[in-house]
C-alpha cells in the first residue's frame, strides 16, 4: 500500500487499475467499520476504465486515528479536507471521480460542497448524509445515544465516577454495532451521525450518480430522493432486491459496477 501523511493525519490507499495520466482516476471511499478491501470486487471489475485510487480512512484499515481527535473529533469535513490533500498530492490538480459507500458519500458530499474543482464526478453507493425518515421509537434511541455520550465525556472530569460513566455510556449502546465497535472513533461517529448535509448537497456541481438499494434498511432509497432532490446534475438509480451491503458484493456488484462504468465512460466523452 501507499500512505499519504498531513499534519493531522495519514491516510493508507492502494493504486491499480491503469497508469496515471492514461486514464481517469477514480477515488474510492468506503463505509463506516470498512476498509478499501469493500472495494476489491467492484475495482477488479472497472480496472480497464480508470486508475483506480481506494483508500483507508483515517481511523479504519492501515490507516491510524487521525492525530488530533483525541482533542477535538472530526467530522465528515475534517475527512473531506484531509481526502482534498491526497487527492491534491495523486491527481496533481486534475479532476477526479469520486465514489463513496455509505459514510463515503457523506465524506464526499463535502468534497463535492468545498472543493468543486477537483471533482469531475461522483457516485453515491447507498450514500449517507441526509436525515432518513424514522419511527418515534428510532428517534428516542438515537436522541438517548447522543445525550448519554455527551453526559458520559462530561462526567469523566471526576474519576471516581468512572462506574456510573461506563453504565450509561452502556446503556446508549444497545441496537448499534457500530457504536458498539467504534472505539477510540466513538466521538467521530456521535459527530457525524449528527450532521445533516443538505446544504452542501445543494452545493453540488459536478454530475452526480446516486446508487440506492430497494431493500437498504440502513440508508434508504428515500435518503437517495432527497439527495436527487438537493443535487440539479443528479440520477438515481433504485437497484431491486439489494440493500446496503449486498450493492457491494457478488450479488449486486455487477449491476453497480455497470452503472459505474458508464458513467465513467459518459463523463469521459
Amino acid at each position: 500500500m501507499h500512505s499519504f501523511k498531513s499534519e493531522r493525519c495519514e491516510i493508507f490507499y492502494t493504486q491499480s487499475g491503469k497508469p496515471l495520466g492514461e486514464a481517469p482516476i477514480v477515488v474510492w471511499g468506503h463505509g463506516w467499520g470498512q476498509d478499501h478491501r469493500s472495494f476489491d470486487g467492484l475495482v477488479a471489475a472497472l480496472s480497464g476504465v480508470a486508475t483506480h485510487i481506494a483508500v483507508d480512512f483515517p481511523g479504519f484499515g492501515r490507516s491510524p486515528v487521525p492525530f488530533d481527535t483525541i482533542e477535538q473529533s472530526w467530522g465528515s469535513g475534517d475527512y473531506a479536507h484531509a481526502l482534498s490533500e491526497l487527492i491534491r498530492s495523486v491527481a496533481g490538480g486534475a479532476p477526479v471521480i469520486w465514489v463513496g459507500h455509505s459514510f463515503g458519500a457523506r465524506v464526499g458530499t463535502q468534497l463535492g460542497a468545498l472543493y468543486p474543482d477537483m471533482m469531475a464526478g461522483m457516485v453515491f453507493v447507498a450514500g449517507a448524509g441526509l436525515k432518513r425518515k424514522r419511527s418515534a421509537w428510532q428517534k428516542m434511541i438515537l436522541k438517548t445515544k447522543i445525550y448519554t455520550y455527551k453526559l458520559g465525556k462530561w462526567l469523566k472530569r471526576w474519576p471516581f465516577l468512572s462506574d456510573l460513566i461506563e453504565s450509561i455510556q452502556g446503556a446508549s449502546k444497545i441496537g448499534s454495532s457500530d457504536y458498539q465497535n467504534a472505539g477510540a472513533m466513538r466521538g467521530v461517529l456521535v459527530s457525524v451521525v449528527n450532521e445533516h448535509l443538505s446544504d452542501e448537497a445543494a452545493r453540488i456541481q459536478c454530475p452526480v450518480l446516486l446508487i440506492y438499494g430497494e431493500n437498504d434498511a440502513e440508508t434508504p432509497p428515500d435518503v437517495g430522493l432527497q439527495f436527487n432532490q438537493l443535487i440539479k446534475d443528479s440520477e438515481l438509480v433504485s437497484l431491486s432486491g439489494q440493500d446496503h451491503y449486498s450493492v457491494l458484493n457478488e450479488t449486486g456488484r455487477h449491476q453497480v459496477a455497470q452503472r459505474i462504468k458508464y458513467f465513467v465512460q459518459n463523463l469521459d466523452g
